[in-house]
């Protein structure tokens, strides 16, 4: 499938926010929706009226009962399912959060060392771009998938 990205529209909008700190990452096992039993970082649809940041530091709040301390914008994902289905997704990363990661119902936190990321059992672009986005760089990508499979990809390091 030939993607023309520049006119591309998504028919959602959505967040991720990592948190990095002392080594770690917290990452999610998503109890339900899409990408249930997969890993990943907290997010979600963003709300109307709201802000994608706002958005990032909501859903990390209501999937795992932290609030994520200065999150800075690190990367922007573009999906395209063979099914129809469009995601635009803003990827944030943030040093620190307060309180503790509990287990809610949409999500099981799981404090994770740098050198350990389970990217066997996560979306099959994330390790296409998180290992970039932690050595502190900065991207944009676009991906096409067949269900769960990778269809063609792109990712470009840059500023945002």
């Amino acid at each position: 499938m030939t993607m023309d990205w520049d006119n591309w529209e998504p028919k959602e909008r959505a967040t991720l926010l990592f948190v990095v700190k002392g080594g770690q990452i917290l990452l999610i096992r998503k109890k339900r929706g899409l990408g249930a039993g997969k890993v990943n970082g907290p997010g979600g649809r963003i709300e109307p009226g709201e802000s994608v940041l706002e958005a990032a530091v909501r859903e990390t709040r209501e999937e795992l009962g932290v609030e994520a301390l200065e999150p800075s914008l690190r990367g922007e994902l573009r999906f395209q399912f063979l099914d129809g289905y469009s995601l635009h997704c803003s990827v944030f990363l943030s040093p620190d959060c307060v309180g503790e990661a509990i287990e809610t119902d949409e999500a099981i936190p799981m404090w994770t060392p740098l050198d350990a990321i389970p990217y066997d059992e996560m979306w099959a672009d994330d390790a296409r771009w998180l290992p970039g986005m932690l050595e502190g760089r900065t991207f944009r990508g676009e991906f096409v998938f067949d269900s769960e499979k990778i269809l063609s990809h792109s990712v470009r390091w840059e500023t945002l």
